[in-house]
């Protein structure tokens, strides 16, 4: 699958998740939900994906973890928040880079319209 079919199906499977669960709840939850989406239709996941921290050429102590690695080309950041901020584009495009990757998906679960909730970030 191309990132574009790849983002095409989340896109979906988002949307399914937000219309049966609704605003309101626990990323975790949505995470769960979602993973599940994507299983059923077909495409490999990862969860809470370890992100190696190099540094000056060293790999530091500290990973981070993203929330979802979708066919191993697309990265999935997902929030349920009352406001969204900048930040959380930058760390999904640290992500991105730290990560070898080029296509991004965050998504805001605590909103009236999930359709312009979800935002496409390239790397």
């Amino acid at each position: 699958m191309t990132p574009n079919e790849i983002t095409y199906e989340i896109r979906g499977a988002i949307y399914d998740v937000y219309k049966e669960l609704g605003p309101g709840l626990l990323e975790s939850v949505y995470e769960e939900a979602l993973c599940f989406e994507l299983e059923q239709r077909g495409l490999s996941i990862e969860r809470q994906k370890q992100v190696p921290v190099i540094y000056k050429g060293s790999r530091l102590k500290t990973d981070l973890r993203l929330d979802i690695l979708v066919e191993d080309k697309v990265i999935i950041e997902l929030k349920s928040v009352e406001e969204m901020k900048k930040v959380f584009s930058k760390q999904l495009l640290t992500y991105l880079r730290l990560m070898d990757k080029r296509i991004g998906i965050l998504v805001n679960f605590n909103t009236d319209n999930i359709l312009t909730s979800i935002t496409r970030i390239a790397n």
